[in-house]
């Protein structure tokens, strides 16, 4: 049976607002957000991006923290502002329910054990060269990884595998790199692995010119 709580999780996003909210919180990481910038973003007062953000974390869609944002500290520094960002928690809803994680953390500890790494990267590297879309790199949305394309260097703010990536780290993200590369092959960009908390082991970087 579905668990509850991943039922809750989804139908706290049926709100349209509610769904702007959270975006807005995960378009801003790794950093957390206030209310005054999602109701910014989304261009609502202030009390009613507060209702919807609480309301996310009660579905345990965001998670909460505090800080001072102007950087003072000690008496007259004012209250810490409650700061939002994406809850660690995974939810996935299924009818009826199947346990794909479960088949996919089996066939993971498989390929692991086998030392089947070469082989695994060789097939989503192949995989990747079938997704890839030279013009825009729009794959890349399309698959999860939730791309910043800012600068001259790209990073994923989303890793699709992030569950099996904690289970079986080098057997899953050197898949993840593979098949990054396949996507990007022939276009300007050059994928590598660049691990960092709070976002994807994987970065792009622009290929050097003579």
């Amino acid at each position: 049976m579905t668990n509850p709580e991943d039922l809750a999780a989804i139908a706290a996003l049926t709100d349209r607002v509610r769904r702007d909210a959270y975006r807005a919180v995960s378009d801003a990481r790794p950093a957390p957000i206030g209310r005054d910038e999602v109701a910014e973003a989304l261009g609502v007062g202030r009390s009613l991006a507060a209702f919807h953000l609480d309301k996310l974390v009660d579905a345990g869609l965001l998670e909460v923290s505090y800080a001072r944002r102007s950087g003072r500290t000690g008496p007259g520094a004012g209250r810490p502002a409650k700061l939002y960002h994406l809850a660690a928690a995974e939810h996935a809803v299924s009818v009826p329910p199947r346990a794909y994680r479960t088949a996919a953390g089996l066939l993971a500890e498989t390929l692991e054990r086998l030392g089947a790494d070469e082989a695994l990267a060789k097939v989503a590297r192949a995989h990747g060269r079938t997704l890839r879309d030279p013009s825009e790199l729009g794959d890349l949305s399309a698959l999860g990884y939730e791309p910043d394309f800012s600068g001259d260097s790209a990073i994923f703010r989303n890793c699709p595998f992030h569950q099996l990536a904690e289970q079986f780290p080098p057997l899953i993200c050197g898949m993840n790199l593979a098949l990054v590369e396949g996507i990007v092959e022939g276009t300007e960009w050059t994928a590598r692995m660049d691990a960092a908390p709070g976002r994807c082991c994987v970065t792009l970087s622009k290929k050097q010119t003579d």
